[in-house]
């Protein structure tokens, strides 16, 4: 073998050296290029973890991460325009002790975020108040991720600007710690809306807690079911403007506050404060009876319609509201109470009954367009909502 033969293996990994790609000389990673805007994560790639891809990511990226488990993986977002996008299956993010900025698994704080099909579990900080996510400011958007067994699902901040967007996600259980835990906390943010999703077995906290101006909750299913002791379903402590359309919320039998639905408990912010509570199923399963809905005195509109209440006897409502086709049911309306299947039964006579509930806060028609779908999802109806309540198909 001449010289320079025996050379050239040398050469080779000195080229290799500079060029960044990984050989037993111990360089690991090669230069990241995003082509076409897309960054690659996951074990087979150059990018191997979330943290490390955060820290290469640039705004207006799609980031892929392949499907799989990422222990004790977390990581700060500050780019706008981002995507993350489980492929292959889920991304499960297994918090193990860790977190970014002892806040959250996640922590985002750029414009029109969107992460789609994450798992996130197991957030414990100092403070117990590990999120899954920790939304500090911009726009978020979820879908299709799940929340369990974290200190708290998802926490905002409260600056007035941010925007938060839940999609066919699902929060639960939650970690029982101080009772300030929550499925969802939402601050005094710009906007919350929750479609499709699904929140069960809260402890001591609340399953849904909104102190943002205007939130839509909209065809979701918050049922605390046997072992869960959320205390408020929903809560909007400030008021606000709260539009609540099609959902199925149920009171567990451990809960040890009586109210499902509360707006105003904490004092009515400088906000407008309006409550439109629409073809709701609102179930009481607590033993001594509980409270549908509980609203603070002041200048607030409320609007409740079409809703159908079974467990307590009695909804009491206000002289000043808007309170319209609302029926106090027994379970044996429902096709199978005890399953969670809240559709009246066929020859109900309550079938058909359900009127116009006019328009929303911005001129919006309130009545449903679609309905829940278990385990999280909604589905299009296809035509207007005929009968009280949340659920208009079979």
């Amino acid at each position: 073998m001449s010289p320079e033969e025996l050379l050239l293996p040398r050469r080779r990994a000195a080229l290799l050296r500079v060029l960044g790609v990984a050989t037993g000389l111990g360089v690991a990673i090669p230069p990241l290029r995003a082509q076409g805007q897309v960054l690659r994560v996951g074990p087979r790639q150059a990018v191997r973890s979330l943290a490390s891809a955060a820290q290469h990511a640039r705004d207006g990226m799609r980031v892929e991460v392949e499907a799989g488990d990422y222990v004790a993986d977390v990581a700060v977002w500050p780019q706008s325009d981002l995507s993350l996008k489980a492929v292959g299956g889920r991304v499960r993010l297994i918090a193990a002790g860790a977190s970014a900025q002892g806040k959250a698994i996640f922590v985002t704080s750029g414009e029109r975020v969107s992460i789609e099909g994450f798992d996130f579990q197991g957030t414990e900080v100092p403070d117990l108040n590990g999120a899954g996510i920790r939304l500090e400011r911009g726009s978020l958007s979820l879908r299709d991720c799940s929340f369990s067994a974290n200190e708290c699902g998802v926490l905002t901040s409260n600056h007035p600007e941010a925007r938060l967007r839940v999609e066919n996600c699902e929060f639960g259980s939650i970690l029982a710690r101080d009772g300030k835990n929550h499925n969802l906390y939402v601050g005094r943010i710009a906007e919350l809306s929750v479609t499709g999703s699904y929140f069960h077995h809260g402890q001591l906290g609340h399953l849904l807690k909104s102190r943002a101006a205007v939130s839509h909750i909209l065809y979701n299913r918050l049922s605390d079911e046997v072992g869960g002791r959320a205390s408020y379903e929903l809560e909007f402590p400030n008021g606000g403007v709260a539009v609540v359309v099609g959902n199925i919320i149920q009171q567990s039998a451990q809960t040890q506050n009586p109210y499902m639905v509360s707006y105003g408990s904490e004092g009515l912010g400088p906000n407008r404060h309006e409550l439109y509570l629409i073809n709701n199923t609102l179930v009481d399963n607590r033993p001594s009876g509980g409270i549908y809905l509980s609203v603070a005195a002041g200048p607030v509109r409320v609007r409740a319609i079409n809703n159908l209440l079974v467990g307590n006897s009695r909804f009491a409502s206000e002289p000043s509201w808007d309170s319209r086709a609302n029926h106090l049911v027994d379970w044996d309306a429902f096709v199978m109470a005890a399953r969670e299947n809240y559709a009246l039964k066929p020859g109900s006579p309550l079938r058909g009954t359900a009127v116009d509930p006019g328009t929303g806060p911005d001129g919006q028609p309130l009545r449903p367009t679609r309905q829940y779908q278990h385990p999280r999802n909604s589905v299009a109806l296809p035509g207007p909502a005929l009968h009280p309540g949340a659920v208009q198909l079979p």
